[in-house]
């Protein structure tokens, strides 16, 4: 899930952990089956979406255009199946063994593509 933002940072516990200006936050949840394939398909489309406003203020610009950020949440949450019950289920999302390497895989596509500095992160603390 991607959103624009024209500042965003993340807090635990009261410390900023995570922080830029203009830019996208992106809530990142991942599956077993995504691959450094995967990976940089969706690092490659985070940095190449043409969303925040030019000039005249259409969505014609892309984060490299106007220097923004990227700050990448990981979250799991996005998997939530609630077909069932009343209590959603999880068991689509990466387990933390497979999720947090994926995660950090992802953030460092996003640097090495061009997010640079403008690049932060965020684990999310508790996984399922």
């Amino acid at each position: 899930m991607l959103q624009r933002v024209s500042r965003a940072e993340v807090r635990v516990s009261g410390r900023v952990t995570g922080k830029i200006g203009v830019g996208f936050l992106v809530l990142a949840g991942f599956a077993p089956p995504d691959s450094d394939e995967t990976l940089a398909w969706m690092a490659d489309k985070v940095l190449g979406l043409r969303v925040l406003g030019d000039a005249e203020g259409k969505m014609n610009l892309a984060l490299s255009d106007v220097g923004g950020g990227v700050l990448v949440v990981s979250q799991f949450t996005l998997y939530g199946d609630v077909k069932k019950g009343r209590r959603p289920s999880f068991v689509d999302a990466a387990p933390p063994e497979l999720a947090v390497p994926l995660y950090e895989r992802f953030v460092a596509l996003l640097r090495e593509r061009g997010a640079g500095s403008g690049c932060g992160s965020r684990p999310e603390s508790s996984a399922p």
